[in-house]
């Protein structure tokens, strides 16, 4: 074979191997994309689902396609405990859930569901950005090897009722449902209330049929949820300030690198703020929508509700820490 021959075989041959490098550097890209599962237990007609189906979207632009995050709302994936579960389980990778499931692993976590712990909104969002909730975070974290990224405003919690709920001693012997989550009975157990666990997707077919007379949620989800259809009375206690954390899974949180970490943690916390101020301008609106609609809107006085909760209960009964407590209260 000639000179010129085994050259011009040699060039073809470099070619071919660049072409293969480059397919295989696009193959790789393509089979590198990481598909992601993010649960919830909210309506698509909620902020919380439209913030997250924002932030998987931005994700997705942000890493170049790298990661691609889909958002299953309504319980789809299960209820709140399951899809807390999944985390561990590997079933679902990121999840917005109530801090009193997270407190399930980590209890002091869940300190910030003790009733009229918070003031009002504002006060939440000030703790969102405090070094109380960074360390419990982080605490929570290690405990789990999860990685909670953010705090959302959930919204004041009102108790809506078949009867009429004006004062303290109205909750006396009430059926109420709460959700499946210790945190949450320090109210009705105070109060002398028959506090009842039902899981949040089977809670319209509870008041419907009567296994329970009350339940309590922020404005924006009894709405939501449709309970004004089966309670025609919501009184304003307002006695929980709630809120959500996004956690995603430590399985995938570990994967990440430092600059995915600080993408993944910016849109989600500019999701969680997202959603939290359209929560709040929802409330400022929807006693006058639920006036209109027939429903029976009681202004109770506040403060008759917290003496007579903090009268019976201190954080300590239910497990929180005093000094995380007094922290929070803190805050101003």
């Amino acid at each position: 074979m000639k000179k010129r021959e085994l050259t011009t075989i040699a060039i073809k041959l470099v070619a071919a191997c660049v072409l293969f490098t480059g397919a295989a550097g696009t193959f790789g890209i393509a089979s590198a994309q990481t598909k992601l599962k993010w649960a919830h237990v909210y309506e698509t007609s909620e902020p919380f689902h439209k913030w997250s189906v924002w932030a998987s979207d931005e994700i997705k632009k942000r890493t170049n396609g790298r990661y691609e995050v889909q958002v299953f709302p309504a319980s789809s994936l299960g209820k709140e405990s399951d899809i807390n579960q999944g985390l561990t389980l590997g079933t679902v990778d990121i999840i917005l859930s109530g801090s009193s499931f997270a407190g399930n692993t980590y209890k002091p976590l869940a300190v910030t569901y003790f009733p009229f712990i918070f003031r009002d909104a504002e006060h939440q969002l000030k703790y969102a950005k405090s070094d109380v909730f960074k360390e419990l975070a982080k605490d929570y974290d290690a405990k789990s090897g999860n990685h909670i990224t953010a705090l959302t405003y959930y919204g004041a919690r009102h108790v809506t009722s078949n009867k009429q709920v004006r004062t303290p001693a109205d909750m006396k012997d009430l059926k109420i449902r709460v959700p499946d989550a210790p945190a949450y009975l320090a109210f009705p157990k105070s109060l002398g209330a028959n506090a009842t666990p039902i899981a949040f997707a089977e809670v319209y077919l509870a008041l419907q049929n009567g296994t329970v007379d009350a339940q309590e949620n922020p404005l924006p989800t009894i709405l939501a949820k449709k309970f004004f259809e089966v309670q025609k009375n919501i009184s304003l206690t307002g006695h929980i300030v709630d809120s959500l954390l996004t956690i995603v899974g430590g399985s995938v949180w570990s994967k990440l690198s430092d600059a995915d970490k600080k993408i993944f943690s910016e849109v989600m916390q500019d999701a969680a703020e997202k959603a939290g101020r359209d929560i709040i301008a929802s409330e400022t609106r929807l006693v006058e929508e639920f006036k209109q609609k027939g429903i029976n809107v009681i202004t109770v006085d506040k403060n008759a509700f917290r003496e007579a909760v903090l009268k019976n209960a201190k954080p300590t009964d239910y497990g929180y820490r005093q000094i995380d407590y007094d922290r929070i209260i803190a805050i101003k």
